[in-house]
């Protein structure tokens, strides 16, 4: 049995990880939450609790005999990274051994392509704060569960997961079309299900051995090229929409946005804005993983990314 915590317990990908960890019938989840506990369904094993995330001697005692702390906020809307730091200062003050950051996206490139999609510098700002915590001497172990992007989005509008809704990027299996880079035929994105992330989490949060710093999940990793191939394989293939790289580079930007209360102008406005940049940080490698849970947990199969599209696809 492991005692965990989880902030922003109400996000999608949250419900998604929590609903696997329940599965095991072994674990006390402490699930904390902005709104008031009595809106959110009575689950075994799990304790909502209410947090406005401002008071870290509350955060303290709510960590206190917590072995591991997992973190979704979207770090977009974390203003500073306040709240991230002052759950990671809370769980190392309550003594909690394990934080998981709130990466979930990307890959160990990201830094690089920040200037395409700043809305992720959270990430790469919180990585830099663990390394330093750690720096001395270690005060708490975290893993930085890094995964791509999500499979799901390729089955959009089709609900592909309890829980998570998608939105249509660079691949609309629905409308035959695709939206690339001039040139980006090699260019590499890894896809990841929302399903095997929480399978892996559950699996790691049991794991008797050290988390790796990196935590790389590793779905598919597939080339832009070999995604248009998939499409034609199953009677689909796309009309591809090119942009040159200059275009994109300077084009305006819109920072990332809370889609669950923007209207639909403001989400059609980012994600013309996003896609673009999306393109142009896979063009520098920010969607490529690296596999260490994978070998952590060489006996965990991954749904693949030709399996997904031919089973939410094929024949429709």
């Amino acid at each position: 049995m492991v005692k965990i915590a989880i902030a922003a317990a109400s996000s999608q990908l949250a419900r998604e990880i929590m609903d696997k960890l329940i599965e095991a019938k072994k674990h006390e989840i402490v699930a904390l939450v902005r709104k008031d506990p009595a809106q959110f369904p009575t689950l075994p094993g799990v304790k909502w609790v209410q947090t406005t995330y401002e008071d870290k001697l509350e955060l303290v005692c709510l960590f206190k005999g917590v072995e591991t702390v997992l973190s979704l906020f979207p770090v977009h809307l974390d203003a500073g990274n306040e709240t991230q730091k002052r759950l990671i200062d809370a769980a190392v003050e309550a003594g909690v051994k394990r934080f998981a950051p709130s990466e979930w996206a990307t890959g160990v490139k990201l830094e690089s392509a920040l200037e395409y999609i700043p809305w992720y510098a959270g990430k790469v700002e919180i990585a830099h704060y663990l390394e330093n915590l750690n720096k001395e001497k270690k005060v708490i172990e975290y893993s930085r569960f890094q995964v791509g992007a999500f499979m799901n989005y390729l089955g959009h509008p089709h609900q592909t997961s309890k829980y998570v809704t998608t939105l249509p990027l660079q691949f609309d299996f629905g409308k035959q079309r695709a939206t690339l880079i001039e040139g980006s035929l090699d260019d590499v994105v890894v896809w990841t299900t929302v399903q095997d992330i929480a399978g892996v989490v559950a699996r790691a949060v049991e794991y008797k051995g050290e988390w790796p710093a990196i935590g790389g999940i590793y779905g598919s990793r597939v080339t832009n090229g070999e995604m248009l191939q998939l499409g034609e394989a199953i009677a689909k293939p796309f009309t591809v929409d090119w942009l040159k790289k200059e275009d994109i580079e300077s084009g305006d930007l819109i920072n990332g946005v809370n889609l669950r209360s923007a209207t639909q102008e403001e989400t059609e406005a980012f994600l013309k804005s996003a896609i673009r940049r999306i393109l142009a940080g896979i063009s520098r490698g920010a969607y490529d993983v690296t596999d260490e849970w994978n070998k952590i947990l060489p006996d965990y199969e991954f749904t693949q990314v030709d399996d997904f599209i031919k089973e939410v696809w094929g024949g429709k």
